[in-house]
Order: structure tokens, then C-alpha cells, then sequence
């Protein structure tokens, strides 16, 4: 038998929709939203790392999802943007 949990599972599904929202709106750094989600529930930054981790696992790429398609946004906008410069010349 594992040791008992500290955390509810309400606690954690919070503090990740906490984390998420947190580096959508604010954009933040990871490190800088963790601990902003810390202190708001007494939690410590690299427990919610694991917990945000650990749903990203359990639910493929859903969780993490918007972080991921605006990363791939994001590098398909570069490559756009270096195909235009190849075209032009530069």
C-alpha cells in the first residue's frame, strides 16, 4: 500500500488549471508560474511540475494541448517567415 495523499484529487486538477491559465494569461515562465500557483495553494512548485507532468501523461497531449499547438503555431509562423525571406532573396 503507498503512502497516503496529501492533496486531494481537486487540489491538483486546481493548481494545473491554475498553472495552465497562469502561463496562457500572464506569460510567464514555467518556474515563475509554478511558484506563483504555489503560494496561492501552499503547495511546492515541483509537486505541481509532477502533477501537471503526470496529467499530461494520463491524458496524452490534452492537457498540455494549447501549450502545444501554440508552440507548433509558433514554429510553423517561422517557417513561413523564413520561406518568405528565401523567396524575396535575402
Amino acid at each position: 500500500m503507498g503512502a497516503p495523499r496529501k492533496f486531494d484529487e481537486e487540489t491538483r486538477a486546481r493548481a494545473v488549471r491554475l498553472y495552465l491559465d497562469r502561463l496562457r494569461d500572464h506569460g510567464e515562465s514555467k518556474l515563475a508560474a509554478r511558484r506563483h500557483v504555489g503560494e496561492l495553494l501552499d503547495v511546492n512548485p515541483a509537486t505541481i511540475r509532477n502533477w501537471f507532468e503526470a496529467e499530461e501523461r494520463d491524458s496524452g497531449s490534452g492537457a498540455g494541448s494549447a501549450a502545444n499547438d501554440e508552440d507548433a503555431a509558433a514554429e510553423a509562423t517561422a517557417a513561413a517567415c523564413r520561406e518568405c525571406r528565401v523567396a524575396a532573396g535575402e
